[in-house]
């Protein structure tokens, strides 16, 4: 992950953490009440985190193809 946004402490999130996180950051979203600042950080975090759980899951798919024996032609 090469963006700044997404880089350090956040390469080490496992999918779990990923999402759990994201989950939290759309409830306060959804929550409101927060100024346009704190939504515009909260919905880059958001967008971040997305980009990890979606690695993690191109991965999973990745690995789980590459078991799969090729089709007969």
């Amino acid at each position: 992950m090469t963006d700044e946004k997404t880089s350090g402490s956040d390469e080490r999130l496992s999918y779990e953490q990923a999402r759990a996180e994201l989950a939290s950051v759309v409830e306060r979203l959804e929550a409101g009440g927060t100024s346009l600042e704190e939504s515009l950080a909260l919905w880059e975090r958001g967008e971040a985190l997305a980009v990890i759980c979606q690695r993690w899951l191109d991965g999973a798919r990745a690995r789980i193809d590459a078991t799969r024996p090729e089709p007969a032609a």
